[in-house]
C-alpha cells in the first residue's frame, strides 16, 4: 500500500501528523502564552472576553463536554490513520444497552492509537462497534488551559476525574465506552522500542469506578505503540529521571527526551493495531470493599495478558514477546 502512495498523499499524511504532534507538545502553552499577551495588546477585549467565557464555562468538561461530529470526522485524521497506519480490532461485541471502562495500553509517548481509534472517527469505532460512543479520558489539568480545552471538547475527549467519569457513567445514557489510558504518565518514561511493558500493578482506581457504577471492563491494547518513537531512557538513579518524576509530580505529567523519523517530531510510519479485548461483566457496588477491587483487578490484568499473547504474532511480534505488568 505504501509503494501506491502518491507523493501529495505522502505529504498530506506527514502534514496532517506533525500538526497533531505539534497541538499535542506546544497549542496549551502557545495558546496560554497568546491569551495572557492579548491582555497587553489594544485586543485585550478578545481576550478579557474569553477568560470570563472560560470562568464560565469552567464545569463543562466534567459533564461531557462538547463533542463535535465536525471535528471528529475531518479529513486530517483519516490522513493521520494512514500515516502508519492505524486499525481498531474487536474481538467481542459491546452490548449498547451497558457501559464499559476500556483500559488503553500501553501509553506510549502520545497514544496515537488511542487517540485516533477512540477521539476521531476514522477507523470506524462507531461502525465496528454499533451503538457505543467513546469518550477518551486524559489529565484534567489539560482543561485548564485556554483554546486547547475547545480543541479536547470538539474531539469528545473528557478529564480523567471523578466527576466527569461519573456523569460520562451515571447521567449520559447507555452505550458509553470511556476509554482511560491505564499506565499514563510512568508509563510514557518507559516508552522504547521493543518494549511491552504496562504500569497497573498499583492502578486500581478505575476497577473502583467501574464497580461504582456497575461498568464492565475492556482491556485494550496498542500493538506498535511503543515503536513509534526512540526516547533516552534515564535509569531509576540518574539525575534525569528524579527531574522527569519531580516534575510528574508536579505538573502531572513527564517530559520524555524522544526523536522520530524525520524532523525529529514525526513518528516512524510502524502500523499500530489497536486490539479491543472481550468485557469483563463487574456488579454494581457503591462501596465497594478491597477484596471486591483487588479480585477484578486481578481478573484484568489476567485478561489484558492473555490479549496480549493471542494476538501478538497477528500483530508483528514473534512469539517469545513478553508482557511484563509493573
Amino acid at each position: 500500500m505504501t509503494k501506491q502512495k502518491t507523493q501529495w498523499k505522502k505529504f498530506l499524511e506527514a502534514v496532517s501528523t506533525l500538526q497533531w504532534v505539534l497541538s499535542f507538545l506546544f497549542l496549551g502553552l502557545s495558546c496560554s502564552i497568546l491569551m495572557v499577551s492579548l491582555m497587553f495588546t489594544s485586543l485585550w477585549p478578545l481576550s478579557t472576553l474569553y477568560f470570563i467565557w472560560l470562568a464560565m464555562d469552567w464545569q463543562t468538561p466534567e459533564r461531557g463536554g462538547r463533542r463535535t461530529t465536525f471535528v471528529r470526522k475531518w479529513r486530517v485524521w483519516e490522513h493521520l490513520r494512514d500515516f502508519f497506519p492505524i486499525k481498531i480490532v474487536k474481538t467481542a461485541e459491546l452490548n449498547p444497552n451497558k457501559n464499559y471502562i476500556l483500559g488503553c495500553h500501553p501509553h506510549g509517548i502520545m497514544s496515537f492509537g488511542g487517540f485516533t481509534c477512540f477521539s476521531t472517527e476514522s477507523c470506524g469505532f462507531t461502525k465496528v462497534f454499533p451503538g457505543m460512543k467513546a469518550t477518551l479520558v486524559v489529565l484534567a489539568g489539560l482543561f485548564r488551559l485556554p483554546i486547547l480545552r475547545e480543541y479536547l471538547m470538539s474531539a469528545g475527549i473528557c478529564p480523567v476525574s471523578k466527576p466527569s467519569l461519573g456523569h460520562l457513567l451515571s447521567k449520559n445514557g447507555k452505550g458509553n465506552a470511556v476509554v482511560i489510558v491505564i499506565g499514563g504518565a510512568a508509563e510514557a518514561l518507559s516508552s522504547s522500542p521493543g518494549v511491552n511493558a504496562v504500569v497497573m500493578k498499583n492502578r486500581k482506581g478505575f476497577v473502583r469506578v467501574a464497580l461504582e457504577f456497575g461498568a464492565d471492563l475492556v482491556p485494550v491494547y496498542s500493538f506498535g505503540e511503543n515503536e513509534l518513537f526512540q526516547q533516552v531512557i534515564f535509569s531509576e538513579s540518574s539525575l534525569g529521571r528524579r527531574l522527569q518524576e519531580l516534575f510528574k509530580k508536579i505538573m502531572g505529567f513527564s517530559p520524555c527526551l524522544f526523536v522520530g523519523e524525520h524532523l525529529l517530531f514525526l513518528p516512524y510510519r510502524t502500523p499500530v493495531t489497536t486490539v479491543v479485548g472481550c468485557p469483563i461483566s463487574v456488579p454494581k457496588r457503591v462501596t465497594p470493599t478491597e477484596e471486591e477491587v483487588n479480585h477484578y483487578h486481578k481478573l484484568y490484568m489476567e485478561a489484558l495478558s492473555k490479549l496480549f499473547h493471542e494476538h501478538k504474532v497477528s500483530c508483528g511480534l514473534s512469539k517469545g514477546h513478553k508482557l511484563r505488568i509493573l
